[in-house]
This record gives C-alpha cells, sequence and structure tokens, in this order.
C-alpha cells in the first residue's frame, strides 16, 4: 500500500478477551497510533493452527488510522498482543464521511512532520 497519499485505513484484529481488548485499544489511542478502535464482542474465530483445527471466543478490534502510521501501528500491536501469530490486516477506506475520514486524519497525524 502507498503510505504517501491521503488514505484512512481500518486495521482489523482480536483479542482474546475484554480486557486485552479494552488494554490494547487504549494504547493504540494514547499513543496517538489509532483515532478510534472499536471493540466489537462476541465473536468466535475458528481456524487451523499447528495441524489442529481450534475454535475459540474473541473481541474484533476495528482499528482505525492513517496509512502512514499503519506499519508502526502493527509494530506496537505486535508488540502488545499474546497471540504469537496475531491476525492483523490493513484495509483501505474506499470512501466514508468527509469529516470523519479528516478527524481520523487530524487525530493520528498529529504532531508528525509533514
Amino acid at each position: 500500500m502507498n503510505q504517501n497519499v491521503d488514505v484512512v485505513v481500518v486495521i482489523l484484529s482480536t483479542a482474546p478477551d475484554a480486557a486485552t481488548g479494552e488494554s490494547m485499544a487504549r494504547t493504540l489511542v494514547d499513543e496517538g497510533l489509532a483515532a478510534c478502535v472499536t471493540r466489537t464482542p462476541g465473536c468466535r474465530s475458528v481456524y487451523r493452527w499447528e495441524g489442529s483445527v481450534e475454535s475459540v471466543d474473541e473481541e474484533l478490534l476495528l482499528i482505525k488510522t492513517h496509512a502512514r502510521r499503519a506499519q508502526a501501528l502493527t509494530r506496537r500491536l505486535q508488540e502488545l498482543h499474546p497471540y504469537e501469530v496475531p491476525e492483523i490486516l490493513v484495509l483501505p477506506a474506499a470512501a466514508g464521511l468527509t469529516a470523519y475520514l479528516d478527524w481520523v486524519r487530524n487525530v493520528t497525524l498529529a504532531g508528525e512532520p509533514t
């Protein structure tokens, strides 16, 4: 993804429980890496891991940031995450309410050199 364009991205990740989700969300927002993290409880993931099919309850995290912050956010999320291989998917926001996209840009790029 071209990180120099003025693109807002949504990063998808999961957390094993509400406390971990809250901690990761607050840290990412407190550190200015994310403008907003929406926590969606009650998700169930079914996946293959080390030869077995696993099924676990999780919390889905929808993390909104600027594309220029995605790499730093990904690194920080890996540091915070308890999983060996956490889900981290970066999806560009193709469109949205201009005022909201501007807010995400302003919050996540505040203090960053232009």
